[in-house]
Parts: structure tokens; C-alpha cells; sequence
């Protein structure tokens, strides 16, 4: 599987694809770096991302997970940038409960461009589970303007 890296804000990140599709995007160094279309792509819009100029991520995307991690993971991409929603808002939505909706979060195996950032608790930041917790979702909240109070 093609793996590539780039250097952010919030660490070196690992961008890994397989048939043509992101599968998964994280803060360790798995492998040595190919290349590939998709993965040149994703690149790109994280760097213009990083970059302030890039809003929405146009990616083909393959997460691993069941129809309710599935579920979750269209309810996060469905969150514009810059906004946010609450474990309980999503669980609402989906007919759930936040504590399920908490876990798929965390384990959203491409955290960024399915913005898990942008899910918060009832009455607070909630965790993270990216290299760096809560530093990190902080700081993407703070680069999208998503979370006033935090600026």
C-alpha cells in the first residue's frame, strides 16, 4: 500500500492509500513513501489546507468500519469547516446515544480530512485521538476559526 508524508503544523503526517482510495491518515511513520495519484492529490489538499486556502477535501475515501462508524464518518464530513457539533448532536441525528458516537470518533482512521476535530462534548473540547489529544484538535480548531472562544 502507498504511503506518503508531509510535514504540518501539527506533526509529520502519514497519508496511506489502497485501490485508489485514502484508507488512512496518521502522526506515525509506518513505511518509506510512494507515490500515487490519490496520494498526490491528498498531498496537495492538505498542503493548501495547512495553507488556509482549501475549505473541503474532494478525496475518494475507503475508512474502515461498520454501517454505524460509516454513518458517523458521513455525519462528520457532513460538519462545514469552520463549525462544529456536539457527540449528542450527531448521536440525535443518527438515532444513538453521544458514547458511541464518541468512540467512532476516536476511531476515525482518517482524522483531518474526516474531520473528527470538529466533534465536540456537551461542555467542553471532548478528546482526541491524533498525535498531540486535545493540543492538536485544539489547534485545527483555532486554524479553521471554528471555536471562538478558543481564540
Amino acid at each position: 500500500m502507498p504511503l506518503a508524508h508531509l510535514e504540518t503544523s501539527v506533526g509529520l503526517l502519514e497519508v496511506e492509500a489502497r485501490d485508489g482510495a485514502i484508507v488512512r491518515l496518521g502522526w506515525e511513520r509506518t513505511g518509506e513513501a510512494g507515490s500515487s495519484p490519490v496520494l498526490d492529490a491528498a498531498l496537495a489538499q492538505l498542503e493548501r489546507y495547512f495553507a488556509g486556502t482549501l475549505t473541503v477535501f474532494d478525496l475518494p475515501l475507503a475508512p474502515a468500519g461498520g454501517a454505524f462508524q460509516q454513518q458517523v464518518h458521513a455525519a462528520m464530513l457532513a460538519i462545514p469547516y469552520g463549525e462544529t457539533r456536539s457527540y449528542g448532536e450527531i448521536a440525535r441525528d443518527l438515532g444513538s446515544y453521544g458514547q458511541p458516537v464518541g468512540r467512532a470518533c476516536g476511531a476515525n482512521p482518517i482524522p483531518i480530512i474526516i474531520p473528527c476535530h470538529r466533534v465536540l462534548s456537551a461542555n467542553g473540547l471532548g478528546g482526541y485521538s491524533g498525535d498531540g489529544g486535545t493540543d492538536t484538535k485544539i489547534a485545527l480548531l483555532r486554524h479553521e476559526g471554528g471555536y471562538p472562544f478558543l481564540l
